[in-house]
């Protein structure tokens, strides 16, 4: 365990969502570490409120920040963006959600896009995403999309996705996160 004997790990958890899958999954970690006996803040990153989550979460001495974001346009926000970059020398865990995907090597791509920008001297401990259900408006943009295709076969499946994407995050979705969350704190 990446615990000192008689020390309490801290944890801050900051997150940014739009829909609520994001914040599913950072309440999960949360109940995650605390069952291991953790103290845990968590603290959402509001719009253009990266500073305000950092202090709320007392991301300073945690001895790890835990990053949540839902993937706008293959990465994450602005907003999220800059509360990484007040990460240095900090031990940084990322999640996410991704209206698209269930493909690992998908996840990988934005992790790792999402990863740069951390600062040089944080320590990027790993990360872990899953999907996430998307508005309905998405769902209508696509069936007119159709309507002016049709048989589109690109267009049938980006509706079969958005159906499938419903039932996520779900309770196996944020039983892994959190396990993958665990093993690379230590816990």
């Amino acid at each position: 365990m990446d615990e000192t004997i008689g020390d309490t790990m801290q944890y801050a958890i900051l997150y940014n969502s739009a829909s609520g899958n994001t914040q599913l999954v950072a309440e999960a970690l949360e109940r995650a570490l605390a069952n291991e006996g953790a103290e845990v803040a968590l603290a959402k990153i509001a719009h253009s409120g990266a500073a305000e989550a950092l202090v709320a979460s007392n991301a300073a001495t945690a001895d790890a920040v835990l990053v949540g974001f839902w993937c706008d346009k293959g990465s994450c926000t602005q907003d999220v963006a800059d509360a990484l970059a007040q990460l240095g020398g900090k031990r940084v865990f990322l999640f996410g959600t991704a209206g698209f995907g269930g493909a690992p090597e998908y996840f990988e791509r934005i992790l790792a896009g999402v990863r740069e920008k951390l600062p040089e001297d944080a320590e990027y401990l790993g990360g872990a995403m899953c999907q996430g259900k998307m508005g309905t408006g998405i769902r209508h943009r696509y069936e007119g999309m159709l309507a002016e295709h049709p048989g589109d076969d690109r267009i049938q499946a980006m509706i079969d996705n958005f159906d499938a994407a419903l039932a996520h995050p779900n309770d196996e979705d944020l039983a892994r996160i959190a396990g993958v969350a665990k093993a690379a704190l230590g816990l």
